[in-house]
C-alpha cells in the first residue's frame, strides 16, 4: 500500500481549492484534478475515498481553520464593541490572506455539502459567539433583535468592504482599496445600529 505524501496532499487540496473556485462543483472531477495536480488518480485515492469526501473534507478543513481563527484573542466575556471589533478583525484578517479559501468555503456553503460541512466545522464557534450575543443582551449593550437581523447587521457591512476589496472597485467601476478608515468608518455604524 502507499503512503501519504504530505506535500502532494496539500497540493492536491490547494489545486482542489483553485478548481472548485474556478470551475465550481459541476465542473470539479477527480480525473481534471490529478492531472492539474501532476499526479495520478490513485494518488489521490490514498486521500479521498471519492470526490464527495474530498470536497466534504476540503470544506470542513476550511471552515475549521476559519473558526478557529474568528475567536483569536476573542473572548464572550468581552464588552460588544470590543468583541464585535475582534470579529471584524479576525475575519478581515482572514478573508484578505485566504481569498480563494473564502471563496471556496462560500460556493460550497451555498451547496448541498454545506450542512455537512457547517455540523463539523461550526459547534464550538456557534456556542462561543451564542454565549457573546447572550453575555451582551443581558449587558444591556445589545439591542434586542432577532439572529438574522444581528448577523446581518452586524456583519454584511464588513463582508460587502471584503468584497469591494477581493473584485478591487466599487459600484460604477470605481476602484477601492480597503483601509482601516473605511472599515473603522462602516464599523462605527454597525455599533450605532445595533446598541441602545
Amino acid at each position: 500500500m502507499r503512503t501519504r505524501d504530505i506535500n502532494k496532499e496539500e497540493l492536491v487540496k490547494q489545486k482542489a481549492i483553485e478548481m472548485l473556485v474556478k470551475y465550481g462543483i459541476e465542473g470539479f472531477g477527480m480525473n481534471r484534478l490529478a492531472k492539474e495536480s501532476g499526479v495520478s488518480v490513485a494518488t489521490l485515492y490514498i486521500y479521498y475515498s471519492d470526490k464527495e469526501d474530498l470536497i466534504k473534507k476540503i470544506g470542513t478543513e476550511i471552515g475549521q481553520t476559519f473558526f478557529s481563527e474568528m475567536v483569536k484573542d476573542f473572548s464572550p466575556t468581552m464588552s460588544f464593541k470590543e468583541g464585535l471589533r475582534k470579529q471584524w478583525e479576525n475575519r478581515a484578517r482572514f478573508a484578505l490572506k485566504n481569498p480563494l479559501k473564502v471563496a471556496c468555503w462560500e460556493a460550497l456553503s451555498h451547496s448541498s455539502y454545506r450542512d455537512d460541512m457547517l455540523e463539523e466545522s461550526l459547534a464550538n464557534f456557534k456556542k462561543t459567539m451564542w454565549s457573546f450575543v447572550e453575555n451582551a443582551f443581558e449587558k444591556k449593550e445589545l439591542l434586542p433583535v432577532s439572529i438574522e437581523v444581528f448577523w446581518s447587521v452586524a456583519y454584511g457591512p464588513l463582508y460587502a468592504l471584503l468584497r469591494f476589496e477581493n473584485e478591487g472597485k466599487s459600484f460604477g467601476d470605481t476602484p477601492f482599496k480597503l483601509t482601516k478608515e473605511k472599515m473603522d468608518e462602516a464599523f462605527e455604524l454597525v455599533i450605532k445600529a445595533l446598541t441602545p
